[in-house]
């Protein structure tokens, strides 16, 4: 789908040609002497409208105005997430009308923000899936054109909207495939033919180059599939080769079974979108393609199936991780740190300024935060303010969660140097600090998207989340300096 930016107010977006007009107003509206403005006010006039959000209306054919459909959508107060609320509707409300061109006129204040906020909803509501349909009804929305006041005013803010928008799309694309074609494999060519399309190093190991490497966590977990496993690695370089990079870490299981510890069948399906960390840095590079930010950044997949077969790794064995730990395994079904701890430790060799890692990795943050946020754990505070503050302004939001101390002793074993799971209290924490046991030598935060990486229902599928935050997030790095690494309370790095 194809952007732009235009110099237009309701005067003008009267006279433009185009199958559909939104127009978005707010409690501000003041209504003008042109077609637009006399559709608004008489609409609110008589009480068939209000600028409240959440309201539509919908006209058809209306005098003086050239697009034969015309949607006025309450954007209450103006702010980015009424924006994306009011257009997200407004846009679902024209999907049955086979529009192609779409001009979207925003409030006369209207900010990056807002921008920002009308792309993504517009993409956001369009995307259809149909990668393996028989008889697809593809996207009919080609062209959208955003109308306000001066362009030129907010032309990085909705370059980078536009960016993240594909890299979104992406991400959800790759995720949605169903498991027995998004494979380690196939991920591993997505990365590849995704380097080369916007000029990204990218490397691919298999089986014999990560067991040289010594990830003998990562490979425990691949052992019970017959899909080889694959340990993507991208590297963007938008800056000196001296500047030290941002890691990106993704989780790449691309079936989870649950292995010897098998799930519940019930939406056990739902489990092909247990790669969506994976499918997020993928999205997040197709972003950085467009954008060519000044700055590096590395992604990390570890990528394979978590299946029980013979070989399968059971409760009870002990691994050890690249980073010398050994692991003993009380649930097979806690296989995303266990493929995450190796990757982590080989972040080390970027010396990075920072790593991120995004997996879909525990229900217990589902139960604690929902689907609306995702978790956020850091050992270092100004990474964590730089990525809460990023999710809030890509509307991707994500909430911090504690990292004390205490958290980590249900992760003692008497035969290992650590166990991978802790009991089911505070499930998503005892996780993360399991993580940060191989995160010591970097600023490190941790993204859990178990509750947002994907909707359940009759909205299945993939968000693409946390994408828009990645982005955001990149784009705030550029040309800073690393600060000072600020470790919180009760994160102490562990011994190894």
């Amino acid at each position: 789908m194809d952007f732009e930016l235009k110099t237009l107010g309701p005067a003008g977006a009267a006279g433009e040609k185009c199958d559909a007009l939104v127009v978005l107003v707010g409690e501000l509206w003041r209504p003008g002497k042109d077609a637009v403005s006399a559709l608004v006010a008489g609409a609110l006039k008589a009480g068939d409208f209000e600028p409240k959000p959440g309201r539509l209306l919908q006209a058809y054919r209306s005098a003086g105005i050239a697009a034969p459909r015309v949607v006025l959508a309450g954007a209450g107060d103006g702010s980015a997430r009424r924006i994306h609320a009011a257009v997200q509707a407004a846009v679902a409300s024209l999907r049955t009308s086979k529009a192609k061109r779409l001009l979207i006129v925003l409030p006369a204040n209207a900010g990056d923000e807002a921008v920002r906020a009308a792309v993504s909803a517009t993409a956001e509501t369009s995307y259809v899936y149909v990668a393996t349909k028989s008889k697809p009804e593809g996207r009919e929305l080609q062209r959208v054109t955003l109308a306000v006041a001066d362009p030129k005013k907010h032309q990085a803010a909705f370059t980078a909207a536009r960016a993240a928008a594909n890299g979104i799309e992406f991400a959800r694309e790759v995720a949605n495939l169903p498991p027995n074609h998004a494979t380690p494999t196939r991920l591993g060519e997505e990365a590849r033919k995704l380097a080369k399309a916007h000029g990204f190093q990218c490397e691919v190991l298999g089986p014999k180059e990560v067991a040289k490497l010594g990830m003998g966590s990562f490979m425990a977990v691949a052992k019970g599939s017959d899909e080889p496993l694959r340990f993507i690695v991208l590297k963007y370089q938008g800056a000196a080769a001296s500047q030290a990079p941002v890691v990106l870490v993704g989780k790449g299981i691309t079936f989870d079974s649950g292995g010897i510890s098998i799930k519940p069948s019930p939406e056990m399906d739902e489990m092909k979108f247990d790669m969506g960390g994976a499918a997020s840095v993928l999205g997040t590079f197709r972003a950085l393609g467009d954008l060519r930010p000044a700055l590096n950044v590395v992604g990390l997949i570890p990528s394979c199936e978590n299946m029980p077969d013979g070989g399968a790794f059971k409760p009870g064995d002990i691994f050890t991780s690249m980073s010398g730990q050994t692991i003993e395994v009380l649930n097979t079904d806690a296989e995303g740190r266990l493929i995450l701890c190796d990757a982590l430790t080989y972040a080390e060799r970027f010396k990075p300024s920072a790593v991120v890692d995004v997996a879909t990795l525990t229900g217990a943050c589902v139960i604690a935060l929902g689907g609306v946020r995702s978790g956020l754990f850091a050992s270092d505070d100004t990474l964590a303010a730089d990525l809460q503050a990023a999710g809030e302004a890509a509307l991707d939001p994500c909430w911090r969660m504690p990292l004390d101390d205490e958290y980590g002793e249900g992760l003692k074993s008497n035969f290992a140097d650590v166990a991978n799971v802790a009991g089911r209290q505070g499930g998503a924490i005892t996780a993360a600090k399991f993580l940060q046991r191989f995160t010591g030598k970097y600023p490190w935060a941790h993204l859990d998207v178990a509750g947002t990486a994907w909707k359940s229902g009759a909205a299945k599928g993939s968000t693409g989340r946390p994408v828009g935050l990645l982005v955001q997030f990149l784009v705030g790095r550029q040309g800073a300096a690393p600060a000072k690494a600020k470790v919180a309370k009760g994160t102490r790095k562990p011994a190894a």
